[in-house]
C-alpha cells in the first residue's frame, strides 16, 4: 500500500539488475548486434534503461492496483506472489481479475519487505514509490540489486527530479506506459496494445456522453484526514479520472501525486462534488458523515447539497480499473450538471 503514496529511480544505480535484466551499458557495437528471437529487450522506466535477456520468472508486486496489471496482462504464471493488504470495496460479485487472485499467492497484508521477497525467491519487484519502495524501510531498487534482485517502478510514481515529489506525466498516460512496457519485457505486446486501446476507447465513450455545452462540476478528491486533508494532485490517478469524467479538479495546481492541503483551500475552491476514497481504517460512510458535520464546510456546494461520491481505493491509484471510474464518474457528474 502507499504510505501516503509513491516515483522515478533518476540514477542508473537504481537499475533493475536480477531477473535476467542488467543495467544498458552495451557499446554501440554490441547494441547494434542482431538480435535473437524477442530477446534482448530495452525498456526504459523512472529514467532508467534496463536490458532485459529473457522475461522475469517469479515477480511480486505490491499493492492491489499493481497487482491487477499483471493479472489484466495475463502474467499470473510469472508471478511469486502478491503483498496487499485487505482493502475495502463497495464491490462483491464482479471483482475484475478474480482469477488472478486464485491463481497466485498472496505472501502478505503487512508492508513488503527484504524477507518476503527473497523467501519468495523473486526476481523481479513491481512496486512504487511510496507503494512499497522508500528509503525510510530500506526497501528500495539499489539495495534489491544488491541482492540480485530486479525492480519495476510504477510509473504513476516515479519521483520528478524535484525533491520527493512524485510524477512524470499525465496518471492515465502512466497507465498505458507500464502496460506498454510490460508487454514488453514479457513478451505480450499484441495483449499490451489490446489493453490500451480497449482503455482509450471506454474513456472516448464516456466522454462522448458528457454534454459539451455543460457545466464542469468541481470536484474535490477525499482520501482521508481530520486536520488536513490527504488529497490527489496533477500527477495523482484522480486528477484524470475526473477531469476525463467531466469535472474540473480543484487541486490541479498541485504538481505531484498524492500530498496534504489546508481544509481553508477546500473552502476556497468551493467544490460542487466529493469524492470520497474508500481506503484505510476509517469507512467510507464515516468519511462522509464527517464531511457533512465538519462545520468549516459548511457553506461548501457538495457538503450542502450532500453531493458525495464514493470510489474505490483501486479506482483511483494506477490500475486497469481508471477507465470504469472514469465512466462511473461521468455518469454521477453528468446528474449534477443537469441540476
Amino acid at each position: 500500500m502507499r504510505t501516503p503514496r509513491v516515483l522515478v529511480c533518476l540514477t542508473a544505480a537504481l537499475a533493475l539488475a536480477g531477473c535476467g535484466a542488467q543495467v544498458d551499458e552495451k557499446t554501440d557495437d554490441a547494441k547494434k548486434a542482431p538480435a535473437s528471437g524477442h530477446y534482448p529487450v530495452t525498456i526504459e522506466n523512472c529514467g532508467v534503461k534496463t536490458v532485459y535477456d529473457k522475461a522475469p520468472r517469479r515477480v511480486v508486486t505490491n499493492d492491489v492496483g499493481i497487482a491487477e496489471i499483471m493479472f489484466a496482462l495475463g502474467l499470473e504464471d510469472h508471478m511469486a506472489g502478491y503483498v496487499a493488504p485487505d482493502y475495502k470495496t463497495s464491490r462483491k460479485d464482479d471483482i475484475p481479475w478474480r482469477d488472478g487472485y486464485d491463481k497466485v499467492k498472496r505472501l502478505s497484508t503487512k508492508q513488503i519487505n527484504k524477507e518476503m521477497v527473497l523467501d519468495a525467491k523473486a526476481d523481479l519487484v513491481f512496486a512504487g514509490w511510496n507503494y512499497g519502495f522508500g528509503e525510510g524501510d530500506g526497501f528500495t531498487p539499489a539495495t534489491l540489486r544488491k541482492l540480485g534482485i530486479g525492480s519495476y517502478v510504477l510509473t504513476e510514481s516515479c519521483r520528478s527530479g524535484s525533491g520527493k515529489q512524485r510524477g512524470v506525466m499525465p496518471p492515465l498516460e502512466a497507465l498505458y506506459t507500464d502496460l506498454t512496457t510490460l508487454g514488453k519485457i514479457f513478451d505480450v505486446e499484441d495483449r499490451a496494445a489490446k489493453l490500451v486501446a480497449g482503455f482509450k476507447k471506454k474513456v472516448a465513450d464516456a466522454q462522448a456522453a458528457i454534454p459539451a455545452d455543460g457545466k464542469r462540476p468541481k470536484v474535490f478528491l477525499y482520501d482521508d484526514g481530520r486536520d488536513k486533508p490527504v488529497t490527489a494532485g496533477a500527477y495523482a490517478g484522480p486528477h484524470d479520472i475526473i477531469t476525463k469524467a467531466g469535472g474540473d479538479h480543484v487541486m490541479s495546481d498541485l504538481k505531484d501525486t498524492w500530498t496534504t492541503v489546508g481544509w481553508e483551500t477546500v473552502v476556497d475552491r468551493r467544490p460542487d462534488v466529493i469524492v470520497i476514497n474508500n481506503y484505510g481504517d476509517v469507512t467510507a460512510e464515516e468519511k462522509r458523515k464527517f464531511l457533512l458535520s465538519y462545520p468549516p464546510l459548511a457553506d461548501v456546494p457538495a457538503v450542502k447539497n450532500k453531493r458525495i461520491f464514493v470510489l474505490d481505493y483501486v479506482d483511483l491509484v494506477e490500475s486497469p480499473r481508471n477507465p470504469d471510474a472514469i465512466a462511473a464518474l461521468a455518469g454521477y457528474l453528468k446528474g449534477v450538471g443537469e441540476d
